[in-house]
C-alpha cells in the first residue's frame, strides 16, 4: 500500500512513522509513506498556501492552486483508489471504513488547516472526506496519522500475528472483551478460571458474553440495531 500525506507540516509525522507498526509496515516494504510539503506546490514568491475568504469572516483559507498541483503532480505518476481529505465535518471515521481502505493501493490524504480549504478543493478534486470524532483540530495533521495508523495494520503481513487485528474492538461490532496475562493471581486478584481451563469452546462463550456485556456497559449505541444483541 502506498499513502501520500499532503500536509503543511511535514514534521508532525516524523515520531508517528519512526516507532511501532508504521516503522514495521515500512521497514517490511508492506507499506510505502511519502509526505508532501503544500508549500513546495505554491507559486508565489512567499511559499503562502492561504488567503481571507471572499465575502469577509474571520481566519484564512488554504487556496486551490498548491492543492491541485500538488495531487495533478501525484495522479500523473500512479492511479488513486481515493483522495481523503481530513474534515471535521465528514462522516466519523470507524472500523469499517479502516477495513475498506486496507484493501486500497494508493491513498492520498490531504490535511486541512485554518479555516479549511477552498470549498472548490472539495467539490472537484477530493473523492470522500471523514472526520475522527465531533471536535476542531488545529490541523488535519493528527487526523491523517490516526487514519493512517488504524488502516496499515489491516494490511496483511504487517502485524506478526494475522488473526490479531480480527479480534480488535469494533471488528464484530462489539468493544473487545477483558484481557488478562501472568501471574495468574496478584494481590488476591485473581484471572477468571475459565481462561486458565484448556476448552476452547468455553474461552470463545466467556469472551463473546463479556464483549456483549462490555459494549452493553459502555458503547450501547453499538447494539440498538442488532435485534440479537437487544433480546439477550
Amino acid at each position: 500500500m502506498r499513502i501520500d500525506i499532503i500536509t503543511l507540516f511535514p514534521e508532525m509525522f516524523a515520531g508517528f512513522l519512526d516507532y511501532s507498526i508504521p516503522q514495521r509496515a515500512r521497514k517490511k516494504g508492506f507499506l510505502e509513506l511519502e509526505l508532501h510539503n503544500l508549500r513546495d506546490y505554491s507559486t508565489n514568491r512567499y511559499k503562502s498556501v492561504d488567503d481571507y475568504p471572499y465575502g469577509g469572516g474571520a481566519g484564512m483559507v488554504m487556496t486551490i492552486e498548491p492543492i491541485d498541483r500538488c495531487i495533478s503532480a501525484l495522479k500523473a505518476e500512479r492511479d488513486y483508489d481515493e483522495v481523503i481529505y481530513t474534515s471535521p465535518d465528514g462522516p466519523v471515521f470507524d472500523q469499517p471504513m479502516a477495513n475498506s481502505l486496507s484493501l486500497c493501493r494508493n491513498l492520498i490524504l490531504l490535511c486541512g488547516h485554518y479555516k479549511g480549504v477552498d470549498e472548490r478543493v472539495r467539490e472537484h478534486l477530493v473523492t470522500r472526506e471523514i472526520s475522527i470524532g465531533d471536535y476542531v483540530l488545529s490541523g488535519g495533521e493528527l487526523a491523517a496519522a490516526v487514519i493512517t495508523d488504524a488502516v496499515i495494520r489491516l494490511v496483511p503481513g504487517v502485524l506478526g500475528d494475522e488473526t490479531s487485528a480480527l479480534s480488535d474492538s469494533f471488528q464484530d461490532g462489539l468493544v473487545s472483551p477483558p484481557v488478562y496475562t501472568r501471574p495468574p493471581e496478584y494481590k488476591g486478584w485473581k484471572v477468571p478460571e475459565v481462561l486458565l481451563g484448556g476448552n476452547d469452546r468455553l474461552k470463545a462463550e466467556w469472551r463473546y458474553e463479556k464483549a456483549v456485556e462490555r459494549t452493553r456497559e459502555r458503547r450501547p449505541g453499538l447494539l440498538k440495531e442488532d435485534s440479537a444483541f437487544k433480546a439477550e
